[in-house]
C-alpha cells in the first residue's frame, strides 16, 4: 500500500490514514457521487458499556458488508453462481456500500444536505420508515437484515456530532410504529449523547484491535480485492457499472445505453479507484 509506512508505525492516525487513501482514490467531499467512504468498526450497538478490548465488539473488518453473517454471505454467493434473469451481469452487489443517496440520507438532517437528500427523492423526504434514525437498525439493516443494503459509512461518523441531532426541526414524518423522526436513536453506550457516540466512535476507530485488521478493510475497498479472483472468493464483487475504469463510454455509440449507464452510476455508486 502507498505510504503505508508511517501509518504501521502508529504515526498517523487510522483517521487521517484512510482519508490519504481517499483522495488516492479520487474520492472528495465535492461529490457525493464519490464520497470519502469509511468502514463500520462497530458490531456492538446493545451494550451499555463500550468495551473495546473484546473482539467480539468489532465488525469484522476482513468481510464486505454482505458477508458480515453466513447466512447473507451464502446468499449473495448463490446470487453470483446462479445469475438471477433480472440481472444484467453476474455479481454478488447490485447495489453499492457508497451513493450520492446513501451520504446525504446520513447528513439529511444538516443543510445542504437536506436539500440535496429532496431533490434526489423526487422533493420530498422519503418513506419516515426508511429514513437514517438509529444507528442500531442501520447497522442491522447493512449487516444482516437487507439484502439491498450494504451501505459503509462516511468521515462524519467520527468527528461530526452535529448530524446526528435535528436542531433545525425538520419535519422527517412518523413511523409506522409511531416514532415521530427527530434526532438519531444512539446506541445505549452513547447515553444519548451525541459528543459521546462521536468521541466513543473516534476511539473504536484508534483502536488496537481495528489498526491490527483495518489492512483487511483497505483491501476490500481500496486494493486488490476489488476484482478478480481475489474479489470473487472474498464475495466483494459488485455489478459492473460500478467499476468506472471497466466502462468505456466513449465507446458506446446508443445515447440510451450511455444514459442508463450514467444514471446507474449516479444513482448507485462508484467503485473507487485502486490504490
Amino acid at each position: 500500500m502507498l505510504a503505508s509506512f508511517p501509518w504501521q508505525k502508529r504515526e498517523i492516525s487510522n483517521f487521517d490514514y484512510l482519508m490519504y487513501l481517499n483522495t488516492l482514490a479520487g474520492r472528495s467531499y465535492n461529490d457525493y457521487m464519490q464520497y470519502p467512504v469509511f468502514p463500520w468498526v462497530l458490531a456492538d450497538y446493545l451494550s451499555k458499556t463500550l468495551n473495546l478490548t473484546n473482539p467480539h465488539t468489532f465488525r469484522d473488518l476482513s468481510k464486505p458488508m454482505g458477508a458480515q453473517t453466513v447466512e447473507r454471505k451464502h446468499k449473495f454467493i448463490q446470487r453470483y453462481n446462479e445469475v438471477e434473469k433480472n440481472l444484467s451481469a453476474q455479481c454478488h452487489y447490485c447495489t453499492h456500500y457508497s451513493s450520492a443517496i446513501i451520504v446525504a440520507s446520513y447528513l439529511v438532517r444538516l443543510q445542504p444536505f437536506t436539500q440535496t437528500f429532496c431533490s434526489l427523492q423526487g422533493g420530498n423526504f422519503d418513506v419516515a420508515d426508511r429514513m437514517f434514525h438509529s444507528v442500531k437498525s442501520t447497522w442491522e439493516s447493512a449487516s444482516r437484515d437487507n439484502m439491498s443494503d450494504v451501505r459503509e459509512l462516511i468521515p462524519e461518523f467520527f468527528y461530526l456530532p452535529e448530524f446526528l441531532t435535528n436542531a433545525n426541526n425538520f419535519e422527517l414524518g412518523c413511523m409506522q410504529d409511531g416514532t415521530v423522526l427527530g434526532d438519531v436513536q444512539l446506541p445505549p453506550w452513547a447515553d444519548g449523547d451525541p459528543h459521546k457516540f462521536i468521541l466513543l466512535h473516534r476511539q473504536a476507530l484508534e483502536s488496537d484491535y481495528v489498526s491490527a485488521h483495518l489492512h483487511r478493510w483497505i483491501d476490500l475497498i481500496f486494493g486488490y480485492k476489488q476484482h478478480g479472483s481475489a474479489a470473487v472468493e472474498a464475495v466483494n464483487i459488485y455489478h459492473p457499472y460500478f467499476y468506472g475504469h471497466k466502462t468505456d463510454l466513449n465507446n458506446i455509440k446508443d445515447p440510451l445505453i450511455k444514459s442508463t449507464i450514467l444514471g446507474f452510476i449516479s444513482n448507485f455508486g462508484q467503485i473507487p479507484k485502486q490504490v
